[in-house]
Order: C-alpha cells, then sequence, then structure tokens
C-alpha cells in the first residue's frame, strides 16, 4: 500500500532541521520501499504492506529521535485521492490563494471545525473534508482582512495543523497516482 507522510515546521526559516535524505534512509531501513520526497517540507511518499497503526508507530520512532517535537499526519493513498475527488468547485477556480490545512493527530477536529464556523469569512470559502480544511482566499487586495489571516493563525489548533498550499497538494496526488 502506498502511504504520504505530512510532516509540520520542518526547515522553515533555518529551524527545525531534518534532511529529507537522512529521513528517506531512515524510512527505508523500516523496510518500506519506493520512497519520494517532494521539497523540502516534509511529504514522503512509501510503499508499504504494514497497517496504519505499525507505519504510524514506527514513523513516531523515528520523528522522536530529533531534539524537537514533529507533527505529522499519515495517509493512505486512497485517503488523499479521496480529498481530491470530493473537492467542492470553487477549488478549482482562480483563486488568490488556496491552502490545505491538514489535521494532525494533536487536534480535535471537532473543536476546530466549531472554531472556524464561528469567523467571518470575508472574500474566502471552506471545505471540511476528512483529513484537512481546504480554505480558498479570492483576491490579493482583501487577503489581510481574511478570517484565515486575521483569526485562523491565532487558535491554539494552528500550530498542529500541518499546511500545503495546492500546487504542493495537487503535485502530492500526481504523486501518489503514478
Amino acid at each position: 500500500m502506498k502511504y504520504v507522510l505530512l510532516l509540520r515546521g520542518i526547515n522553515v526559516g533555518g529551524k527545525n532541521k531534518v534532511s529529507m535524505a537522512e529521513l528517506k534512509d531512515m524510512i527505508s531501513h523500516l523496510g518500506y520501499t519506493n520512497i519520494i520526497s517532494y521539497i523540502n517540507s516534509g511529504n514522503i511518499i512509501f510503499d508499504t504492506s504494514d497497517s496504519i497503526d505499525t507505519v504510524n508507530q514506527n514513523i513516531s520512532k523515528i520523528l522522536n529521535s530529533y531534539s524537537f517535537k514533529i507533527n505529522k499526519v499519515i495517509l493512505s493513498q486512497s485517503e488523499y485521492l479521496e480529498e481530491l475527488e470530493n473537492l467542492p468547485s470553487w477549488w478549482f477556480n482562480d483563486l488568490y490563494r488556496k491552502d490545505v490545512l491538514f489535521y494532525t493527530n494533536e487536534i480535535d477536529h471537532s473543536l476546530m471545525r466549531a472554531r472556524i464556523e464561528q469567523m467571518p469569512l470575508q472574500d474566502e470559502a471552506v471545505h471540511f473534508g476528512k483529513n484537512a480544511v481546504f480554505w480558498g482566499k479570492y483576491n490579493e487586495t482583501s487577503y489581510l482582512k481574511t478570517s484565515y489571516h486575521k483569526y485562523l493563525i491565532k487558535e491554539s489548533f494552528y500550530k498542529s495543523v500541518t499546511i500545503r498550499n495546492s500546487r504542493t497538494f495537487e503535485k502530492i496526488a500526481y504523486l501518489l497516482k503514478k
């Protein structure tokens, strides 16, 4: 089975450095195969016959070897691609910015959803998927007035989500389909 591992907050601004080559090597020592990393922000795809629970435990052991905490999301190929298949029509429009906020194990999804639903949307759209929140901002001039910019980043759960822009989200989907 193919899985995708998404890491939060690594290799940003010179902090929490994780070498993708070293991480791929550690993952290969688990017996996982066909390991691909995409850009330096913690996107790794691999194959294994292990269950999701075993994969989660094994990857957690690797990540716990670092001197800083790394939140993660691990999704099967089908879970990830199901998100792509169930996107709302607005996602395919030419928006200023589109982001995918993946839920990590650290997040209470229902609390996150309730908090976001209370936010006044300003020239933006939100879709709640099974494994992520999809957030679109319509134009650049209103971006600083959006709830995404004004409220979301102040929420306690914000530091526990791992965010990918639409290009990265779609590139990972492409790599999962190969």
